[in-house]
């Protein structure tokens, strides 16, 4: 991982933090790290490409949470939620890549989701509602093969 991480205070209370990682072990122990960022309840969006880093990123969130192992963590790309209990917080791990419409969005039931726990949505830029209501965006850019560079904007 860099020891570069940058937080660039812009209008609005925003906060930006960038860092990039050389390995899928180094997401992960970078998602390990933003566990008091991330103190819920917490909407957070992930953006980034199939295959860019997100659920790798979501193990090292889950294991900080103490909520699951790394092991456990995998893409809900089929049930659309998993859900993942801690000692402290429960930790909803979203997918909506397979969700094309409102309807179906309405039927997973998110909004009962969003005042118990720490959400985090893959995919949920597909819906506006997710992009205007999140607390916390990260994305994700493959840079090369194992490099990532991971964006946090928190306001």
């Amino acid at each position: 991982m860099d020891a570069l991480a940058i937080l660039v205070p812009v209008p609005a209370q925003v906060l930006t933090r960038e860092v990039t990682t050389h390995s899928a072990e180094e997401t992960t122990a970078f998602g390990r790290a933003l566990v008091d960022l991330l103190v819920p309840p917490k909407l957070v969006l992930l953006r980034g490409d199939l295959g860019a880093g997100k659920t790798t990123l979501i193990k090292g969130i889950a294991a900080g949470f103490q909520a699951a192992s790394e092991d456990d963590v995998t893409s809900p790309t089929f049930t659309l939620v998993h859900e993942y209990r801690g000692p402290q917080v429960t930790i909803y791990h979203v997918d909506l890549y397979r969700v094309d419409s409102p309807r179906e969005l309405e039927t997973l039931g998110l909004d009962d989701l969003l005042d118990n726990g720490l959400v985090l949505i893959e995919w949920g830029e597909k819906f506006p509602r997710f992009a205007r209501d999140r607390d916390v965006e990260i994305t994700i850019e493959r840079l090369a093969e194992h490099d990532r560079r991971i964006r946090i904007v928190t306001r």
